[in-house]
Order: structure tokens, then C-alpha cells, then sequence
């Protein structure tokens, strides 16, 4: 758990950059790709998390600039990813200037119970975690390779000397 806002941003700005390495391999004709056909776009949910960083930390009373046209999904992928990486960097410097590191013990109301805001600050890595993995499956049913976020994708194993797995 984060003690220091220091360890917060730290691990924020690795996963940040490793989802905006996810996003730089979208195509726009890839966000149409969908989880089930009344499901959810790939862009939708890309667009979901990216939107949802400002409104996340405001309700736990972080002040910052909301997405403009929060609701309508980009039709380009060069869009969601630089919004990406724009509200990221402002959710960082936000964390940074109103919060201290004794904040980070402090008891908030969230989703029904009581969490720390380290916690909380925790649960918005893990909310995008979470889609981020959602997108990677997506973007291979979209034919695309994904972004090897925690290891490589399956074609990249031979520069690792590994063969892929039998199906």
C-alpha cells in the first residue's frame, strides 16, 4: 500500500505508461470491435476509464478538469489516446498539489465502505487495470497484435527462446 504520495505516482506513472502503450496500438477501426454484439466497443470502454480518472478522484474530493464530451466515444484512437495521457498527467499533478502523504491514511466512504485513500487511490489503478486487460483481448479479436503489458504477446516469445504452447 502507498505510505508516500511519491510511491502513488510512481507506480501511476508506470501503469499509465503502459496503458497508454496499449492505446497507441488502437486503430479507428478498431474501437468498434465489440465485447458481445450488445456489448460494450473497445472505444467505449477506452473512453470509459480515460473519462472516469476526473470523476473517480473528485468524488473522493480531488479537484480536476472534467473531459469535455465525456459521453460521446471518439471516433478517433489517436483522440483516446492523447486524452489518455493528457488527463493521467493532470491527475498526478492534482494528487501531488492537494493531497499530502498523511492524507493518504485518511478514511473516505467508498462504494459502501470505509477505505484509506491509499485504497482508493489503489482501486482507480486497478479500475483501469481491469478495462486495460478487457482492451488487450479486444484488440486481438480485432486482428491486431496487443501490447505485451506485463509479458509479451505470443508472438514476441521467440526473441525469448520460447516456443508457443500447444492449442
Amino acid at each position: 500500500m502507498y505510505v508516500t504520495i511519491a510511491d502513488f505516482i510512481k507506480e501511476w506513472n508506470r501503469e499509465s505508461l503502459l496503458t497508454q502503450k496499449v492505446l497507441a496500438g488502437l486503430t479507428d477501426e478498431s474501437l468498434k470491435q465489440k465485447v458481445y454484439p450488445e456489448g460494450r466497443t473497445l472505444g467505449r470502454i477506452a473512453w470509459h476509464f480515460t473519462t472516469n480518472i476526473p470523476d473517480y478522484l473528485g468524488h473522493f474530493g480531488l479537484k480536476m478538469k472534467k473531459v469535455e464530451n465525456a459521453v460521446s466515444v471518439p471516433a478517433s484512437a489517436k483522440e483516446i489516446a492523447e486524452t489518455f495521457k493528457r488527463v493521467s498527467e493532470e491527475a498526478s499533478q492534482a494528487i501531488e498539489l492537494q493531497w499530502t502523504d498523511d492524507s493518504l491514511s485518511q478514511l473516505q466512504k467508498a462504494f459502501g465502505r470505509e477505505e484509506t485513500n491509499a485504497q482508493i487511490l489503489m482501486g482507480l489503478i486497478k479500475h483501469i487495470v481491469h478495462h486495460r486487460g478487457q482492451l488487450t483481448i479486444l484488440i486481438r479479436q480485432a486482428g491486431l497484435k496487443p501490447f505485451g503489458v506485463y509479458g509479451p504477446p505470443k508472438e514476441d516469445w521467440v526473441n525469448l527462446g520460447v516456443e508457443n504452447p500447444p492449442l
